[in-house]
């Protein structure tokens, strides 16, 4: 089940001969998942053909769990007077905290 984009994605795929680039907002869709192996990600603009567009991202747990460890070093960085974005993490964090260990 797919759900309202609360934020922002921006993705770029980068090609030697080919540039793509494509926002994601409010009115986009996105869903997120586990399977057996990594996360699932899908995020979906709806509209008239020419300007529908979806990404499809499959993250492995390992890569996740690496980017999770860069995210970790890159806090510390974050400026401290960014509370917004800062709760905004650690509210969900917390979440996937307490979803791991009652699993």
């Amino acid at each position: 089940m797919s759900r309202p984009v609360p934020d922002k994605a921006e993705v770029a795929l980068e090609y030697p001969d080919k540039f793509y680039v494509g926002t994601f907002e409010h009115s986009s869709r996105f869903e997120a998942h586990l399977d057996g192996s990594g996360v699932v990600l899908v995020l979906e603009r709806p509209g008239a053909e020419d300007e529908r567009k979806s990404v499809h991202l499959h993250i492995n747990f390992g890569l996740l769990a690496g980017i999770l460890r860069d995210l970790a070093t890159d806090v510390a960085a974050t400026p401290k007077e960014d509370i917004a974005h800062r709760e905004q993490l650690a509210g969900a964090l917390a979440e996937l905290q307490q979803a791991l260990r009652a699993s």
